[in-house]
């Protein structure tokens, strides 16, 4: 009936990324360069420079256009600048870096919608919660990114189909409906997904961890790119996923972009490092990139055409994409000279950029940058202007939802915990077990403030588990949390909130077996003051162990933090 899919094309026009970077022993990770490096920082806010820096150029004069339905491949050697493009392009580059030029989706720049949730940057690193299953994990990640504009898409082909006296088929009239509903726990369109990536044998196992026996490398790669791909962001910039996987595990990965590219018209730019021929060949268009600088970029067949032009042919037993890998580097480029006639010359990056800049490929490039994007082109819906699309109390009931989850699968935790402080208060009655019936002395009252404090420390001591639960949370905490999936407070919310049965479980616990045993006041009033003196104590401490995780972030600072905080 005529609907246009929302589409996002991706420019960027002269785009020059540089950085200041410490030389020679001074850009060492050594303790006294750190000490230094905070010294200089503040110094450098009242605008005292000590610090020696030289000047990184990380990428030069870049210039490209990423086109929707067809795939993108990003290559290049290691340290070109690969990263930061894909950083840049995704509107998440290090705001200490200098930035010029600009970089445009459908006509819009980057301060005038929301990149980060327009778009999607995928790391090379599988960052997941260990303890949920594939399934509940691409649920979650559906939940946070809502349905985007499938619903009014569906409300648009039901009138014109209305109009147009067309009835569709059933199951994809029912189809349809299912992944346009909004709010649901677990949608349709995440067992397509499923299916899509060929997860669907092992949605049910956990993702698992170092500490965890849990799915292949392979299949969290496809976990990885599922966790987008549910949402609406149709927008993806992959950063080597082939990292650590066997080539055709590689080639079905990239297979399966493939057809998501082609059949729903997104856009994707995807770096590989040493893709295999079959997986190349899945690619419609190639950036080459060496040394900050685009050497080509356009259609893949005409590649090889580029560098022959140059006076290198790619052999026979050769891969393209290890030709391309090699071809611009100083110790690998004379195996490629073609014409043995002539002598070799070193053909510089800044050469073969220049040149490309003259073949038929980058002057049709250059010509199409040179007209602007015309914005009337372009479908609103396909960019976001919104950093979230699901209400804030959907997004509170999902991370709640996930919250409740984590605790029922690490329950052995919370139940081991109460035993402890079960086992401890019954010891504590014992070293402090009343013996007189009226105490109105200073040795008895020596005897009743040691018991306190030592109360006081010992469920100081219960939250010290909250601090390893934090930090194996934190890094998918801080992904979730870029990509806009949630705000802040829908995680820590819950986290506090569901802890707060816990923990006056255990105060009730320590409670009824040491207050009257000790010798305590007798009066109802004086046992619930000291149960709840002892409950703010246990949320004190899971709160303050929470905080030092998040200080600290790795387990060895965040002990040592914990051990100072108990003394």
């Amino acid at each position: 009936v005529g609907i246009r899919l929302p589409t996002v094309e991706v420019r960027f026009d002269h785009l020059t990324i540089e950085a200041d970077c410490y030389i020679g022993s001074r850009a060492l990770p050594s303790l006294p360069n750190a000490a230094r490096n905070i010294f200089e920082s503040i110094l450098g806010m009242v605008g005292i420079k000590l610090a020696k820096t030289t000047n990184l150029t990380i990428l030069k004069d870049a210039s490209g256009v990423i086109k929707p339905s067809r795939m993108t491949l990003l290559l290049g050697p290691p340290s070109s600048g690969k990263t930061t493009l894909l950083l840049a392009l995704a509107g998440k580059l290090d705001p200490s870096l200098r930035v010029k030029g600009e970089v445009t989706y459908n006509g819009y720049r980057l301060n005038e919608f929301v990149p980060k949730k327009t778009s999607a940057y995928i790391s090379q690193n599988d960052v997941h919660v260990g303890e949920m299953t594939v399934k509940e994990t691409l649920d979650f990640s559906a939940r946070c990114q809502g349905i985007g504009t499938r619903y009014d898409l569906l409300s648009e082909l039901a009138r014109r189909e209305r109009d147009a006296g067309i009835f569709p088929e059933a199951d994809v009239d029912l189809f349809m409906k299912a992944t346009a509903m909004e709010g649901v726990e677990s949608s349709l369109f995440t067992d397509y997904t499923l299916k899509l990536l060929g997860l669907d044998i092992c949605k049910d196992i956990i993702v698992g961890d170092e500490m965890q026996r849990g799915i292949s490398g392979g299949q969290k790669k496809r976990v990885t790119t599922g966790e987008m791909i549910v949402g609406p962001t149709k927008t993806l910039f992959m950063d080597e996923i082939s990292t650590g996987l066997d080539s055709s595990t590689t080639y079905q990965i990239v297979k399966c972009l493939q057809q998501i590219v082609h059949l729903t018209e997104a856009t994707i730019l995807m770096s590989l490092l040493q893709p295999a021929p079959e997986t190349f060949d899945l690619f419609d268009d190639i950036i080459l990139l060496s040394e900050g600088q685009i050497v080509y970029q356009g259609p893949r067949q005409h590649v090889v055409e580029f560098f022959e032009s140059c006076g290198f042919r790619c052999p026979e037993r050769k891969g393209t994409a290890d030709f391309l890998q090699e071809v611009t580097s100083k110790k690998d480029q004379e195996q490629y000279w073609a014409d043995r006639s002539k002598p070799y010359r070193y053909i510089t990056v800044t050469e073969f950029a220049n040149k490309f800049k003259r073949f038929d490929v980058g002057m049709r490039l250059e010509n199409e940058l040179s007209v602007p994007f015309d914005k009337s082109r372009g479908h609103r819906a396909a960019l976001a202007f919104k950093k979230y699309s699901v209400s804030k109390m959907e997004l509170l009931k999902a991370c709640w939802d996930k919250e409740w989850l984590l605790i029922k699968r690490n329950s052995f935790i919370y139940v081991f915990k109460t035993v402890q402080i079960i086992i401890v208060a019954i010891i504590s009655s014992t070293v402090f077990l009343r013996t007189e019936l009226h105490t109105r002395n200073e040795q008895d009252a020596a005897i009743y403030v040691g018991a306190l404090i030592f109360g006081m420390i010992i469920n100081m001591f219960n939250g010290f588990s909250e601090l390893s639960l934090m930090i194996s949370r934190l890094p998918v905490f801080y992904k979730q949390r870029d990509l806009l999936f949630h705000p802040v407070w829908t995680f820590t919310l819950p986290t506090f909130l569901l802890r707060v049965p816990i923990s006056i479980l255990e105060s009730t616990v320590w409670m009824i077996v040491t207050y009257y045993t000790m010798g305590f006041a007798p009066e109802a009033s004086r046992f619930f003051k000291t149960f709840l003196l002892v409950f703010l104590v246990q949320q004190m401490a899971a709160g303050i162990f929470r905080l030092i995780a998040g200080i600290c972030r790795t387990m060895i600072i965040a002990n040592t933090g914990g051990a100072l905080t108990l003394l």
